[in-house]
């Protein structure tokens, strides 16, 4: 006999013999990355209470990379900060300082916010046994593993009885705290964080967070586990001109896409948190777009988009990744099947196979030969070859490294005509009108805060110029490199836009030297009068 109860704000049913504990070991831990359990201290094999609390303290610790960094009182947050970073910023609103029940959810919302509700009634979470219901063939039945997965998890941590199953999760489970079953809607109620949707989801939480274990790069061209989601928050408190801008609601701009560290929504919209959804390119192109990192419009525009756009409509978006190239019917790459798979795994670690990061530099070109280098080219090999022949793959990749390094050239050219410039004070109101750029961030020619700030003659026209070119127009090449969009790297964007900003800096040198040159003429002729 079935007997429906609420359950610890869970709408639940008691059914005997039911112990999901077992799916854990050797299976849901698989995708996880041994690098985390190593940093993290504990055994692989670790039950998912000690997993989830070990990765939940790390994500919390303001040492680690929680917080406001270390820049933290040279800003303030604007209102819409809260929103951005809510377990930082969140505070509930005096004009919901009143009690409610985990029922009282959806009655009153369906009012308030019907679109809200809609939302979660088309979502797994808000009917579990449809799912349980469904045939075994249906590409959407490995969920059926995955709620029998996190019911262990939850019953590991104390929080959902031994042979209790679940019916739903209810809205008071993510705002109030899994198992609330009522409380005050100001004092109560959170924006959940990343840790939030990892109780339930454990793996998931450990697999992004394992993004801090597997990129540490041999020369220190980045900080360890940068550039990724699991950090990108710190990244962005901490970059200098982004505290030091007086423009906060600009400023906000870049964190609205560096929330993926502090939310899972950036990628799972809530409240339906559709998996199909997030397995299609758009999701991605919120974040991943425009000047410095065009990876969607590069992909749309390679072969493979064109693929996706033209046939993407009849490949099935239910089935898992595992499935894109079988069952699913995949004809060409995703996003998703590209970045977040690394030796036939599929997970949410998406920086495994991580060469150039987000600013191609001399440091990568050079050292490319070395084995962190080499063995990541190696899985992508691997992954390529799914759909290609080795030796296509390997040709593409030498493509992509000689034209990347040959455009990172043209940027270290520049910058010694740049330096030459600043070094003997021949920048328009270089010794005359150039204050200095706010604090933290310290002058430097070219310098990223010249692409938000001015002052006087701080940056000059050919800096910015000079920024555009080392921060924009390389990533773009090497963007277009990496996506096989053939415009993308030649004629349209990348290698031309590098020459001309080569060109133009070349004649600004050629212009201010000569100028200076005749100064010096002028000043010895006046002083022999």
């Amino acid at each position: 006999m079935t007997v429906k109860i609420a359950c610890s704000g869970f709408t639940g049913r008691i059914t005997a013999g039911i112990a999901a504990l077992f799916l854990w070991q050797g299976t849901a831990s698989a995708e996880i990355p041994a690098a985390l359990f190593e940093a993290l201290g504990i055994a692989q094999d670790a039950p998912p209470d000690v997993l989830y609390d070990a990765v939940a303290a790390r994500y919390r610790d303001a040492s680690q990379g929680a917080g406001r960094g270390k820049f933290a009182d040279l800003w303030e947050p604007i209102a819409f900060s809260a929103y951005l970073d809510p377990t930082n910023h969140y505070q509930g609103r005096d004009d919901l300082d009143f009690e409610v029940s985990a029922q009282d959810c959806t009655s009153c919302h369906e009012t308030v916010t019907p679109n809200w509700v809609h939302s979660w009634q088309n979502s797994v979470h808000g009917d579990l046994d449809a799912i349980r219901a469904l045939p075994d063939e249906d590409s959407r039945a490995y969920k059926k593993a995955m709620i029998s997965e996190v019911e262990g998890n939850l019953q590991a941590m104390g929080v959902l009885a031994e042979g209790t199953v679940l019916g739903a999760v209810g809205c008071a489970d993510c705002h109030m705290g899994v198992g609330a079953e009522a409380g005050n809607h100001k004092t109560d109620l959170v924006l959940p964080d990343a840790a939030a949707c990892g109780q339930c989801h454990v793996r998931e939480f450990a697999e992004r967070e394992s993004e801090r274990d597997t990129l540490s790069w041999p020369q220190g061209q980045w900080p360890d586990g940068r550039p990724s989601h699991a950090l990108s928050m710190l990244a962005n408190y901490e970059t200098a001109i982004w505290a030091g801008m007086a423009e906060r609601e600009i400023a906000e701009g870049c964190t609205m896409c560096h929330t993926t560290q502090a939310t899972c929504n950036q990628c799972h919209t809530r409240h339906e948190f559709s998996v199909a959804q997030a397995r299609k390119p758009e999701v991605c192109s919120n974040c991943h777009n425009g000047v410095d990192h065009n990876e969607f419009e590069a992909f749309m525009l390679s072969r493979h988009g064109i693929i996706y756009q033209t046939g993407g409509d009849a490949w099935d978006w239910e089935a898992p990744l595992s499935e894109a190239f079988t069952s699913a019917g995949y004809t060409a790459p995703t996003y998703q099947t590209c970045h977040m798979e690394s030796g036939g795994d599929y997970s949410h670690n998406l920086v495994q196979k991580v060469r150039w990061g987000f600013a191609p530099m001399p440091s990568i070109a050079e050292n490319l030969d070395h084995p962190w280098f080499e063995d990541r080219k190696q899985l992508w090999l691997a992954t390529c070859s799914q759909c290609h022949s080795p030796s296509f793959a390997d040709s593409y990749f030498q493509m992509i490294d000689k034209g990347t390094t040959q455009g990172v050239g043209l940027v270290e050219e520049a910058r010694t005509v740049m330096t030459g410039l600043f070094n003997d004070g021949l920048l328009i109101g270089q010794t005359t009108n150039r204050p200095a750029p706010p604090a933290p961030d310290e002058d430097a020619v070219g310098g990223f805060f010249g692409l938000f700030v001015s002052n006087g003659n701080n940056p000059t026209a050919v800096e910015y110029e000079f920024a555009q070119m080392w921060e924009q127009e390389v990533m773009r090449h090497f963007k277009g490199l990496a996506h096989a969009n053939p415009g993308g790297f030649t004629y349209s964007q990348g290698w031309s836009e590098l020459i001309g900003s080569l060109a133009r800096i070349r004649d600004e040198d050629t212009r201010l030297r000569e100028k200076a040159a005749l100064e010096e003429r002028i000043r010895v002729l006046e002083a022999k009068q």
